[in-house]
């Protein structure tokens, strides 16, 4: 299921100030990467019952969604549930519709969550906003959270973003941290409620403290610029690096950058080249074409135009050119060059490699056969010449 889509931060006030950024030294120019606003996490379908999954993730999966679905209370053992977690979809919805009839509002979420993700059954975003509603309305708050995603996106029901608001601020007064973060999204476009960035910032920093990447990034760049809380360079650099090892690729380039800058942290040249490189294999092409940078010119990284130029390709298939870094690696050779572009090519695979054919066994000879030498008799010595 798609989540709420929100305004970009980028176009807001959340982004490090341009003139820090005009202040850096070369080779990295630190212009604030365009980032469209992440959207808060709905609930996870389950792997498919035939899909290999790694250690534990399994049973990860089936924590979140017992606590999610049927509350904490509920043991993870549950039927319904447990059929679900299996990917026994239709006996999950078997279990749970008795349940359901019963004003059950954790079995009818979990009823609209198989209708809404098509899970062994045919998608239908109507029947799950039915089941959704009358959950929500018995309390439930993930049902008036994902209630709240239908009427944002008018799917199974008519789009009323207004309503839609409503209820991510049911979930939201329920405790439900997603919801939090939403309606903090909200507060901060200022379209379906009131304009209000205390508002927004104190269900941010919730959110935040709850663990959500997205929420620890945009807190971050509140703090960074004072958006609706004091400005704090130092604990927006701990929330973003906190959103960076969360895995968000825009908080890895952000967080790359304050520590290139010893921006609210300790500079630390080794650290910016590290996450630059794990946004880059990300697939980020702002971190692309930074790292390429620092590779292009050896700072913080040995030199090496090769890659240089192999994430330079990779960051302007993405659309982004940079006309100095291309000025860098004026000096490539040309083999380096058409290496690079193979590299690029089959990235982030390595590039497949010939192996050289093996010669089929040729059978050994015959052996020739034995051959019956005669012996010569030897020469008779010569007589001695008498010297005079």
């Amino acid at each position: 299921m798609n989540r709420y889509p929100v305004p970009a931060l980028s176009a807001l006030v959340f982004l490090l100030p341009a003139a820090a950024l005009a202040a850096e030294s070369a080779p990295v120019p630190l212009a604030p990467p365009a980032r469209t606003a992440p959207n808060a996490p709905s609930l996870p379908p389950p792997a498919a019952p035939t899909a290999p999954s790694r250690p534990g993730h399994q049973q990860q999966d089936a924590e979140a969604i017992s606590s999610a679905v049927f509350g904490a209370s509920r043991p993870t053992e549950d039927d319904a549930y447990g059929a679900y977690q299996r990917g026994q979809y239709l006996t999950a919805l078997a279990l749970a519709l008795p349940r359901a009839q019963k004003h059950d509002a954790a079995a009818q979420t979990l009823i609209g969550e198989i209708y809404a993700k098509g899970l062994g059954v045919g998608q239908d975003s109507a029947k799950a906003a039915g089941w959704f509603k009358l959950a929500s309305q018995r309390g439930d708050m993930l049902a008036a959270f994902e209630l709240a995603l239908l009427y944002q996106q008018g799917a199974g029901v008519p789009q009323d973003k207004k309503r839609a608001a409503e209820l991510f601020k049911q979930s939201a007064d329920a405790g439900y941290m997603p919801a939090k973060y939403n309606l903090a999204l909200l507060y901060i476009e200022g379209v379906y409620v009131e304009p209000d960035l205390v508002k927004a910032a104190a269900l941010m920093k919730q959110a935040a403290d709850s663990g959500l990447a997205d929420a620890q990034y945009d807190y971050g760049n509140m703090l960074l610029e004072g958006g609706g809380v004091l400005p704090d360079e130092k604990a927006a650099a701990h929330e973003i690096g906190l959103a960076a090892e969360g895995g968000l690729l825009a908080a890895q380039v952000d967080y790359a950058t304050m520590l290139y800058l010893g921006k609210g942290v300790a500079r630390d040249l080794a650290g910016a080249v590290r996450w630059y490189r794990q946004a880059a294999e990300g697939g980020n092409p702002v971190a692309q074409n930074r790292y390429a940078k620092l590779l292009a010119v050896g700072e913080g990284v040995d030199l090496d135009l090769q890659q240089a130029a192999m994430w330079r390709i990779l960051a302007r298939r993405q659309g982004l050119s940079d006309p100095v870094l291309d000025k860098l690696l004026i000096s490539i050779s040309p083999a380096d060059l058409a290496k690079a572009s193979e590299l690029a090519r089959f990235w982030p695979s390595p590039p497949p490699t010939a192996e050289t054919p093996k010669l089929a066994a040729t059978p050994p000879a015959a052996a020739a056969p034995p051959t019956t030498t005669t012996a010569l008799p030897a020469p008779a010595p010569a007589a001695p010449t008498q010297t005079p």
